[in-house]
């Protein structure tokens, strides 16, 4: 009898525990299959550990996942089923730039928050529009950090500019352009070629014969390996070569150690980051997902904590929850979140950029000097045998 008592008094106490937890709805958007997956499934992971920490904090978030392949179309349909069928609060995605700026405008047709966590097309936040938030960095300050470390670490002179003819690609090169010559640094090739190619060695060559100081590269996985293995066949090799995150970035490009030694990438995060608990964050990630967490990971994570924690404050109000991105302000392993306007951005996120080095297999940070774990390998060491 006693027993029994002591059992309902444990299931009273729970009921409220339980009752107090919060449901939001939130959508989120992403390339989950397509040519885009391998970056897509670390967003994926990043937002499975966000939706665990939400709970934590008492809030219950009904996600409704979309796959849109990378592509704008599928994109956009996925939007608009988000915000009209399903009625959620607020979208999470999607992954690329172009399907990020497609699906801005859509936000905006249908009021619906959208908060960005790694397209960097500097466009997509420079359209006067009320609706769309952006927690990544722009192309320009994935730029900026790179040639603050080649003309910290050298005095480069020249530049040869290499990027895929997207979105990202092209918003990435015309931003590397604008700073070079901020800097004083001449362009003396430029070449925005064809995702997924089977060969880059003429470009490649084009590229050597006009002898650049520095070569700064826009890539996803596949083409950035691809294209590293053909420079080493055609002995380019220049102070240094700069890649724009992306493909530059992953465990599976530094895993490539015969043509990832020595390359630098900008990045938004690392585990190095001195910001919340980014060390034990990476450990964590690691630790469930068997692999190493990239930017993707940690901007995804923070912008689904974001979402949630704003989310729960209004309901299912969606201009009370653009209101609340507005006005508040979250601190993570992004460190400080607040989205402003600014330098003709709107609702855009001032990132603290860092470069990353691959040093022997792995992605080590390397600058600003104030945030490095590692000294950076200072010019590019050439090609192993």
């Amino acid at each position: 009898m006693k027993k029994a008592i002591m059992l309902m008094l444990a299931v009273i106490c729970i009921v409220p525990a339980v009752a107090m937890a919060e449901t939001v709805k939130i959508g989120f958007i992403n390339s989950i299959t397509g040519p885009e997956a391998p970056i897509g499934e670390n967003l994926s992971n990043g937002v499975t550990l966000a939706i665990e920490d939400l709970k934590a904090k008492g809030i219950d978030v009904d996600m409704i996942k979309e796959d849109d392949m990378g592509k704008p179309e599928k994109s956009m349909a996925a939007l608009e089923k988000l915000a009209t069928r399903d009625k959620v609060v607020g979208i999470v995605g999607p992954y690329t730039s172009a399907t990020s700026n497609a699906d801005a405008k859509m936000a905006e047709r249908y009021k619906v928050p959208l908060l960005i966590p790694v397209a960097s097309k500097e466009e997509i936040t420079r359209q006067n529009l009320k609706w769309t938030f952006r927690t990544s960095g722009t192309t320009g300050d994935y730029a900026t950090i790179l040639f603050d470390l080649a003309t910290g670490l050298g005095k480069p002179k020249t530049l040869a500019i290499l990027n895929e003819n997207t979105d990202f690609g092209v918003s990435a090169a015309n931003s590397a352009k604008a700073i070079a010559e901020q800097k004083g640094i001449k362009v003396v090739f430029e070449e925005a070629y064809s995702k997924g190619s089977p060969d880059y060695r003429s470009t490649l060559a084009q590229a050597k014969a006009a002898n650049p100081d520095i070569v700064f590269m826009v890539s996803y996985v596949a083409d950035a390996i691809l294209m590293m293995r053909q420079s080493r066949e055609i002995g380019l090799s220049p102070m240094a070569f700069l890649g724009a995150g992306a493909g530059f970035s992953v465990s599976q490009f530094a895993g490539e150690k015969e043509i990832s030694h020595g390359i630098f990438s900008s990045t938004q995060w690392t585990e190095d980051a001195p910001w919340g608990d980014s060390k034990a964050w990476y450990q964590r990630y690691e630790k469930k997902f068997g692999k190493s967490p990239t930017y993707h990971a940690a901007c995804a994570y923070e912008s689904m904590m974001i979402m949630g924690q704003a989310a729960s404050k209004v309901g299912g109000d969606r201009e009370k929850l653009r209101q609340e991105l507005l006005t508040g302000k979250w601190n993570g392993i992004l460190g400080e979140v607040s989205f402003r306007d600014y330098d003709g951005y709107q609702n855009q996120r001032k990132a603290q950029m860092l470069v990353e080095q691959v040093q022997n297999g792995k992605h080590e940070t390397v600058w600003p000097v104030e945030l490095s774990a590692k000294k950076p390998i200072w010019p590019f060491p050439g090609w192993t045998k």
